[in-house]
């Protein structure tokens, strides 16, 4: 399916097409782990040209989609792109590799060295311009009014997002630990390939994402920060699917707390059994205009999914799993 678009999308509001192919094809980029990667100089080129200012608009209250992989934040971008006002970019991390090249975890980009959490000293005057420049010409370009990027690692980074859009909103959506980590390891199976001396998977380039992880978030953390050193020798791609979630919810938790007026905790099992309920709230703290349209296509998209079986942790992991999942309302 390309750019998430299918019949009922088209359907429901024709003039999004057009929003939907020119970010897939011109504006969000190809990760090493997809295909499509000749599509990559289009897209720099592009952001090349956005970055001159020579065609912009006033960047509003910008929309993020915050939290970890597998938990549901595509479908939901997907679905508020049916908004009048929205245009989403769905993970456009060459856009941000474009201005900020220590951003990227996976190695799409850059083998270069790169950076898990940013603050406010990774931005400066000249970056925060190009960042509005950027997002100003995708709105002129595809006709709209607010900016909807689902960039989940951003959870790790709101103090550098906060200097470049004082005034953004976020969603950070969170799911089922169990059902998060095993779909994140389950992708690898399915999606990581061998390319000559490269392993591209979840973790990205010869895991790459992974000793990012253990070595800039899972070594300053004060619970498994104690055990570093045996984590990041982790090979079970649960265990370190578990990993990943554990952390992304501690951040996320506190960002919610942090910046309550600016980013709302949505669970992935409300926004599914309770699509036009947990839309509404949405649209109401992004301060978006309600929109008929949106809540007919969310009630017809937004479903459950079969929840995982518990399977066999790593006793490290155990009891910081079960609190976080009781933190988070989960029976453990």
């Amino acid at each position: 399916m390309i750019a998430q678009i299918n019949g009922d999308y088209i359907r429901t509001r024709p003039t999004k097409l057009f929003s939907r192919l020119w970010s897939y094809a011109f504006v969000e980029g190809r990760p090493v782990t997809t295909k499509g990667q000749w599509m990559n100089p289009l897209v720099f080129a592009n952001m090349r040209l956005a970055k001159m200012g020579l065609i912009t608009k006033k960047v509003e209250q910008p929309i993020f989609i915050l939290g970890t992989g597998r938990s549901g934040t595509t479908i939901l971008g997907i679905v508020m792109s049916m908004h009048r006002d929205i245009a989403f970019l769905n993970e456009p991390k060459a856009l941000w590799h474009s201005v900020f090249p220590n951003e990227d975890l996976i190695g799409s980009y850059s083998r270069g060295d790169a950076k898990y959490i940013m603050t406010e000293k990774d931005s400066d005057a000249s970056s925060i311009k190009k960042m509005h420049h950027i997002f100003g010409y995708y709105l002129s370009t595809v006709f709209s009014k607010r900016v909807l990027d689902k960039y989940p690692e951003l959870v790790f980074r709101i103090p550098f997002l906060k200097s470049i859009f004082p005034d953004f909103k976020a969603i950070f959506l969170y799911r089922n630990g169990w059902d998060t980590a095993i779909s994140s390891a389950g992708w690898s199976t399915i999606h990581g390939e061998q390319v000559k001396d490269e392993t591209h998977n979840w973790w990205g380039v010869n895991n790459r994402k992974w000793k990012l992880l253990c070595d800039q978030v899972i070594a300053i953390d004060d619970e498994l920060g104690q055990h570093s050193k045996q984590i990041s020798a982790f090979e079970n791609e649960v265990d370190k699917s578990i990993v990943e979630w554990i952390i992304s919810m501690k951040y996320g938790m506190d960002v919610c707390k942090k910046y309550p007026k600016q980013i709302i905790g949505i669970s992935y099992e409300d926004l599914t059994s309770k699509p036009e309920e947990t839309i509404a709230r949405i649209v109401k703290f992004c301060n978006l205009p309600n929109d008929n349209r949106l809540m007919g296509y969310a009630h017809r998209t937004l479903s459950p999914a079969p929840s995982k079986s518990p399977i066999a942790l790593n006793p490290l992991l155990q009891a910081p799993f079960n609190r976080i999942m009781q933190e988070m309302g989960y029976a453990v």
